[in-house]
């Protein structure tokens, strides 16, 4: 986890991660804001975080 968090950008980690929380909480498909963030460097675990905060409220 460190080396990753070492190689990635964290911009645009929250960047692409604020996108799919907005993507979420709308009506549109989260699959390609899911890979964006995951492609930045995201981990899963931040992504499942990011999608609960829409979808359960926190």
């Amino acid at each position: 986890m460190a080396k990753l968090r070492a190689w990635r950008c964290g911009e645009r980690v929250v960047d692409t991660l604020t996108a799919l929380r907005a993507t979420a909480a709308g009506a549109d498909n989260v699959l390609y804001p899911m890979k964006n963030a995951l492609a930045a460097g995201a981990t899963v675990g931040e992504v499942c975080i990011a999608l609960r905060e829409v979808w359960d409220g926190g």
